[in-house]
């Protein structure tokens, strides 16, 4: 779930490389990348992916990618949204079957091949079967609503029960099958809902190393930037965020604990939101913190990401944080997806977050003008009191967790788990360095290996702590001080040159304040610089995704920032 500051289609098709660098194609898995199951092309979708509007049903600021990239096959899907999907569908222009072949083509196409952007570890060899059962249903008078046949990757840190494996990336739990679905895996399934395969990640959701690479697992190989292709989609989603703006899939779920949803939304494009924690079960998911980590939606519009926030939703006995969501969550945000939400909002600019890249700032400067002219009241600048060294206070909490949660987790795989504890974990990788740890090591596990349990004193001291400076005295503070309907920021700099010599070169975020202390993000695509995308983040109180949303979406509607990619071999300076 990471955090900047330290963070096929008939058969099972392992997308995976056999070196560290993923390079090397096995026999197997060349013969599994090109059994999509033959070209298929959807009748009717290629005009509604043109001239979209705002808010209309092709979505905001579609187009073509290519130029002097590469171009994947079926440009006809490029920037579908849901209900598109759903309409086509509906009138019997396409199947479910039809789309997931298509989105497996794709992959076949780029994911190794092509722009090898190395964003799908592995596709579900059941999905085909999936879809085709849930056009039957549909054929019989039976939709189960917006997700009904919709492809969706999952990070590679999300348990399914199935034909696949999860295993964060890492090559220690290689082969490793959970015993059941995590409870947003449920959800998903219950909603009609195709997991179509496990997204790259930055490995262990960046908690490895305070030098890694975002994007780079043992299993994955680096993942890459579809609109630069030598540049980095940021993680520790990064396939998620990669996947669903390259249009390998119509919609994605990445984890956050601190800056692992928003920077690769910002990095790639698209649209990302970090729910409260707690408003989405974390059982199932492969933790980090028990106080900071949650899923969340990650789409190309907000109004796709808001459809598959409500889907997600429930109390989960196994997950005791979810029941602090009842009498504040909704199973449907779209109500909130008001074009006019700008209107009357008081919005605090946190010009702290903005550092010093004139890009960015020229993006945010312009950004701000047009909440302005849409009606926004902004209270410039305001402070986020009592920050200095909250930061490292989590980072603390952090690692007593890590070791706690991992250990837990483990634990539910059943005898048949390929490691058992944390430092089991570590001993693989010593064993197993020259694949494991080609380019960066494991020095924050090492550090997570020697605290203790979570009884300590140290570590509660710390909890109340963090949630204090963070939340009361932090985002509630300043929000109720102006009256402010939510805060803003830039979510990243343009996305940098991918290093696995020095790993990662973050040099803007303003997801600190948030992850900590557990409250709600939403990022939206707001320009570019040097033809890379840049984002910008809107985030508020607890329980707050409605109002947030709501802002979000006007200011997409504004703005129509989002385009696809076009697989450039390096940035054009030019632009």
């Amino acid at each position: 779930m990471g955090e900047p500051e330290s963070e096929n289609a008939a058969t099972q098709s392992d997308l995976t490389a056999d070196d560290p660098g993923g390079r090397d194609v096995s026999r197997r898995q060349f013969l599994g990348l090109g059994a999509a199951a033959g070209a298929v092309t959807l009748t009717g979708l290629g005009s509604a992916c043109t001239a979209a509007g705002p808010d209309d049903q092709g979505g905001p600021g579609t187009g073509a990618g290519g130029g002097a990239g590469f171009e994947l096959p079926h440009p006809e899907l490029e920037e579908v949204t849901l209900d598109r999907l759903q309409a086509g569908m509906a009138s019997g222009e396409w199947t479910s079957e039809q789309i997931t072949r298509v989105y497996l083509d794709r992959i076949a196409a780029g994911n190794l091949r092509g722009p090898e952007l190395r964003a799908v570890i592995e596709t579900n060899p059941d999905a085909l079967a999936i879809a085709a059962d849930l056009d039957r249903e549909r054929a019989e008078g039976r939709v189960r609503g917006p997700l009904h046949g919709v492809p969706i990757l999952l990070k590679d840190n999300i348990d399914t029960a199935d034909g696949m494996t999860t295993t964060a990336g890492s090559l220690a739990l290689e082969g490793s099958t959970p015993l059941q679905d995590a409870f947003i895996v449920e959800r998903l399934r219950e909603a009609g809902a195709i997991v179509l395969g496990k997204a790259n990640l930055s490995e262990w959701a960046n908690f490895r190393s305070n030098r890694s690479s975002s994007g780079w697992s043992g299993r994955g190989g680096q993942c890459r930037n579809p609109f630069a292709l030598d540049r980095n989609p940021c993680g520790s989603s990064s396939g998620s965020g990669a996947g669903v703006s390259a249009n390998f899939t119509a919609i994605a779920i990445g984890t956050e604990t601190n800056g692992s949803i928003v920077c690769p939304s910002s990095a790639n494009g698209v649209v990302g939101i970090k729910p409260t924690v707690g408003l989405w079960s974390r059982s199932g998911i492969i933790p980090i913190s028990v106080t900071q980590d949650t899923a969340g939606p990650m789409c190309r519009t907000v109004r796709d990401a808001t459809i598959l926030l409500g889907a997600c939703m429930g109390i989960d006995p196994r997950d005791s944080h979810t029941q602090r969501s009842e009498g504040h969550a909704s199973t449907d945000y779209t109500p909130f997806l008001d074009p006019e939400g700008l209107r009357g909002a008081r919005i605090g600019i946190v010009r702290d977050t903005f550092g010093s890249h004139e890009g960015v700032t020229a993006i945010l400067e312009e950004a701000m003008e047009v909440m302005r002219a849409a009606g926004a009241e902004l209270v410039d600048p305001v402070e986020i009191p009592d920050q200095r060294g909250v930061g490292g206070v989590a980072y603390q909490t952090m690692l007593y967790e890590f070791k706690a949660g991992l250990n837990e987790y483990f634990a539910s795989l059943g005898p048949d788990a390929p490691v058992r504890t944390l430092e089991d974990v570590i001993a693989f990788n010593e064993a197993n360095a020259d694949r494991s740890m080609p380019y960066f090591q494991q020095e924050t596990m090492l550090l997570a290996q020697e605290k203790g349990p979570l009884s300590e004193q140290a570590y509660q001291e710390g909890i109340a702590e963090k949630r204090r400076r963070a939340g009361p005295e932090g985002i509630d503070r300043v929000m109720n001080e102006h009256n402010l309907d939510a805060l803003f920021g830039p979510t990243g700099g343009p996305a940098w040159v991918t290093d696995l010599i020095d790993g990662d070169n973050y040099s803007i975020s303003s997801s600190s304040p948030a992850a900590i202390s557990g409250y709600p993000n939403v990022t939206v695509p707001a320009g570019f610089v040097f033809g890379m995308p840049v984002g910008v983040s809107f985030w508020g109180r607890e329980w707050s995704e409605g109002p947030l949303i709501r802002i979000a979406y006007a200011f997409e509607q504004a703005t129509l920032h989002r385009r696809a990619p076009g697989f450039l071999p390096t940035a054009d300076l030019s632009v």
